[in-house]
């Protein structure tokens, strides 16, 4: 089922057997997936289907309840050493974007590494302008939260995830909350992301057009187990399981 991916030696990212339930309800039924480090591997699946909850495991956002999880060689426990040691290793964008209100884009991205990483002020801040310039605003340095566009702070969000320097990056549906015209401006930093950084990236995103032309593998998922794993080549015109189909028949004549 697993399709050879880019990059050698051993995945960054592996998931054996990973259950989650939330009360009675048996969120993600037996997930084995693994991930090498360079790859841009994309969930899709419906609402609901267990996508959201399965990267949010990755980083111990949500605690797994069976099976293992494997992050850079660090195994995902209770033990908050290495739950700190992954995060320190993996950065995340929301659907929604967090920043910071009361502080500038410049400031909101330089926060963790001064806090976390103790980064000097000047060096943190140098790193944070870079970028603000990657991801195409380098004007926007002195701009409040409130006097950008929601796709200027899905961007701000992401250059600050990137200026912890991780090796993953795991996106939430990063353009859900988007008006339509705004959806691009991301998508495009986030194909940089891919093509000139070769970052190691798990998109769960609706954006198909976006996982045809970037992604290494789609995961498709629904009800809590992945249904079917392929190359966009295969996912999209030569789908082995009968629910890839309906969703795609669904998805694709929207």
């Amino acid at each position: 089922m697993e399709q050879p991916a880019p990059g050698d030696g051993q995945p960054i990212i592996v998931l054996e057997d990973v259950h989650k339930w939330f009360g009675k309800l048996h969120v993600l039924r037996g997930i084995t997936l693994s991930i090498r480090a360079g790859e841009v591997v994309v969930v899709a699946g419906p609402s609901g289907s267990g996508k959201s909850t399965m990267i949010r495991c990755v980083n111990r956002l949500e605690a797994h309840n069976k099976g293992r999880i494997v992050v850079d060689g660090i195994e995902l426990t209770d033990d908050l050493r290495n739950v700190d040691a992954v995060r320190s290793e993996v950065g995340m964008v929301f659907q929604s974007f967090n920043l910071f209100p009361h502080l500038m884009a410049l400031e909101n991205i330089a926060l963790a590494p001064i806090q976390v990483r103790k980064w000097p002020r000047a060096k943190a801040e140098k790193v944070a302008r870079e970028l603000l310039a990657q991801v195409g605003i380098p004007e926007k340095a002195g701009a409040y939260p409130a006097q950008l566009s929601g796709g200027q702070q899905q961007r701000v969000a992401i250059a600050r995830a990137l200026a912890m320097q991780p090796k993953i990056m795991l996106f939430d549906e990063p353009t859900s909350a988007l008006d339509p015209e705004m959806i691009q401006e991301v998508l495009d930093v986030m194909k940089g992301l891919a093509r000139d950084v070769g970052m190691t990236m798990v998109v769960v995103t609706h954006e198909m057009g976006f996982a045809r032309e970037v992604a290494n593998r789609i995961v498709f998922m629904d009800e809590g187990v992945i249904v079917e794993v392929g190359t966009p080549e295969h996912f999209f015109t030569n789908p082995k399981e009968e629910r890839t189909k309906l969703f795609l028949s669904k998805i694709l004549h929207q």
